[in-house]
């Protein structure tokens, strides 16, 4: 079943500017400071706002040759969560998979989770904001690595704070369901 994907990105925008975006003085995972803050979590772990990312990205991924979608944990987890389930359900199944920032010291020892990837397979990270990338660039280094083949990345928000910059230099395009520009910032 093809999605409205104007509806559900207004519907997304909203939620996002009601319940995720903050206002005050804070201190960015990349060590920038920032008048505003957009917490995708507060969104993306709730059942309207997974709903929505999940079928904006299914929608953005239905036609490409991919074999997984998945990311940099944490901001990712509660993206690809949603996107198996509802891929799953529109009968479109998608391996989704986590990347650790490390890998595990017991176990199997896996800093990528999920189903098996083989090598050469072609993937798609997520993430809910980007501001510099690292974190993506940090899970396509880990990707590399395993010899999966990751060229594009998709967040909920880019910030246009050099993201999109930084992630060509590693070989990543960005695309960005919204940038923070559609929120006036």
């Amino acid at each position: 079943m093809r999605t409205d994907i104007k509806e559900l990105k207004s519907k997304l925008l909203d939620l996002l500017n009601k319940e995720a975006l903050k206002r005050g003085d804070f201190l960015l995972s990349s060590g920038k400071r920032s008048n505003y803050y957009l917490d995708g979590r507060v969104i993306t772990l709730t059942p309207e706002g997974a709903y929505l990312v999940a079928s904006i990205l299914l929608e953005l991924v239905r036609d490409r040759e991919i074999e997984a979608l998945g990311g940099p944990t944490l901001g990712a987890d509660p993206i690809v969560g949603a996107v198996a389930a509802l891929s799953h359900i529109e009968g479109i199944p998608l391996k989704t998979f986590i990347v650790r920032k490390a890998a595990k010291e017991h176990g199997a020892g896996r800093q990528i989770e999920g189903p098996e990837l083989r090598k050469g397979s072609q993937v798609i990270l997520v993430d809910d904001v980007a501001t510099t990338g690292k974190a993506l660039i940090e899970a396509k280094r880990a990707l590399d690595k395993a010899g999966v083949i990751a060229r594009t990345a998709f967040v909920i928000v880019d910030r246009c704070e050099g993201a999109k910059e930084n992630l060509a230099k590693e070989g990543l395009e960005l695309e960005s369901i919204f940038t923070i520009k559609d929120f006036g910032l």
